[in-house]
């Protein structure tokens, strides 16, 4: 007798047996049925997960690259495609339109404003529109961390850190050394720079603590670090391996105080830390600069005009107004070019007092501000997406939470480092719909800055 044959069936069987018979076949073939499906199902799956396991990292997904006929099209593509996928949005990889194949130096830096649990805690009417579970630290860790790990950056900048040890603990895992500066006075909170131990060497650390000059107790930190070259490009040849080679890189990182009344106390912040930017790449051999932080301040701002063109006249400028922080969204109308007319105090001239003089320019004084450094936005230098970019180019927003949406982050660098790439930031409607952030997949009210930068003239290795 065989189940599932099609054989016929006695006929002395009774009618019970028949039936029994009958359900028993039916079960059998069933049963095989279904086996084969499973066993279909489970050979796709392999493959689709092996298929993953190349092209994905753990939480995002990468858009398959067109075919074409030249090679190097088919490697632009592959890569220019790549995704970082969420529920809230997707944040994708925008490439420099010039031809930077011949730069092999290269590393990603991270800027990152993660929100301070104590400033979370204090501020609860910024976030009235988010769930409390979301602003909770053990969540919004996990989130940053996995966020982080998964830009494969070489150094990372963070602002508002009230939680130092937690992060260097995550972030150890994946080789990477931090140095913490915390803010003076009451504030909880500091400042963070990492940077992945296999691809550099800190040679020199310096701080500012802005409390000292009468401004406030923000902070600033400054890290001179060599890149090892035989890890960052271990396409070397024996002969090149043997000579000494050296890329240095002076990284600084800020939170500008909040104030948007203080103008006057922002603009001193600002000078001093180009200030000592400037003296420090030139006591270590003029090495280039990349600087990055929460500047408080918004693209159409004087502050922001100040460290684009290197100068500023203080002659008309409300310091009540000189940081701009308005929502840019409504405001797209405003030309970048006359970004001072929402600064000046019309129609009576502003009448400022020798105070505020003496803290935004060092000195009670002249009017006139100028640094020495000839810097550029890394987002400026690559074109963005739709629904991403102002007027000028910037970023809309890199800060979203109840009463603020709007940029105030940057990454600015000197000549001799150039955009490979940036990380755009998510449209203004994907950001809307969340009604606010941290979220369920963002762990800060920030949004993390990302650019991959390239030294530009490889006779600068000596």
């Amino acid at each position: 007798m065989r189940f599932g044959g099609g054989g016929s069936q006695p006929a002395e069987m009774s009618a019970r047996k028949r039936r029994k018979f009958r359900e028993v076949q039916e079960y059998n073939v069933h049963y095989y049925s279904k086996k084969r499906r499973l066993v279909a199902e489970t050979e796709t799956l392999t493959l689709a997960s092996r298929s993953q396991t190349f092209d994905s990292l753990p939480g995002t997904s990468f858009s398959k690259p067109s075919h074409s006929s030249s090679r190097t099209r088919r490697k632009h593509k592959k890569h220019h495609g790549r995704k970082f996928s969420t529920k809230d949005g997707i944040r994708k990889w925008i490439y420099s339109s010039g031809d930077l194949s011949s730069y092999e130096d290269k590393v990603i830096l991270v800027s990152y404003n993660i929100l301070g649990v104590e400033n979370a805690s204090k501020h609860p009417d910024l976030y009235s529109n988010v769930s409390p579970k979301f602003l909770d630290w053990n969540l919004r860790k996990k989130l940053l961390y996995k966020e982080i790990s998964q830009y494969c950056a070489g150094i990372v900048c963070l602002q508002e850190v009230d939680r130092f040890n937690d992060l260097d603990n995550l972030l150890q895992k994946d080789g990477f050394k931090g140095v913490y500066q915390a803010r003076t006075g009451d504030a909880c909170d500091g400042c963070a720079i990492f940077w992945k131990k296999e691809l550099f060497t800190l040679l020199h650390q310096e701080n500012i603590e802005f409390q000292r000059f009468d401004l406030r107790n923000n902070v600033a930190q400054f890290c001179v670090l060599e890149m090892n070259l035989k890890q960052s490009n271990p396409n070397l040849d024996t002969q090149t391996s043997q000579v000494s080679l050296s890329r240095r890189l002076l990284v600084g990182n800020i939170h500008v105080l909040f104030n948007p009344n203080r103008g006057d106390i922002k603009l001193g912040q600002i000078r001093l830390f180009l200030e000592k930017a400037h003296r420090l790449s030139q006591e270590w051999g003029n090495i280039p600069v990349v600087l990055a932080g929460d500047l408080n301040s918004i693209p159409q701002s004087a502050l922001y005009q100040f460290i684009a063109s290197s100068e500023l006249d203080l002659q008309e400028l409300d310091r009540r107004k000189m940081s701009c922080q308005i929502c840019p969204v409504e405001h797209q109308g405003l030309q970048f070019q006359n970004s001072f007319q929402r600064s000046v105090s019309s129609p009576r001239r502003y009448r400022r007092n020798h105070e505020e003089l003496r803290l935004a320019t060092g000195a009670g004084g002249g009017t006139c501000l100028r640094h020495n450094l000839k810097l550029s936005s890394a987002y400026l230098g690559v074109n963005g997406g739709c629904g991403t970019r102002d007027n000028h180019g910037e970023p809309l927003a890199t800060t979203y939470h109840s009463k603020f949406m709007g940029t105030v982050d940057y990454i600015w660098h000197t000549s001799e480092l150039v955009p490979v790439k940036v990380l755009d930031t998510l449209p203004i409607e994907v950001l809307r719909k969340t009604g606010g952030l941290p979220s369920k997949e963002w762990g800060s009210d920030h949004l993390a800055l990302v650019c991959e930068l390239s030294f530009s003239d490889d006779c600068n290795a000596t």
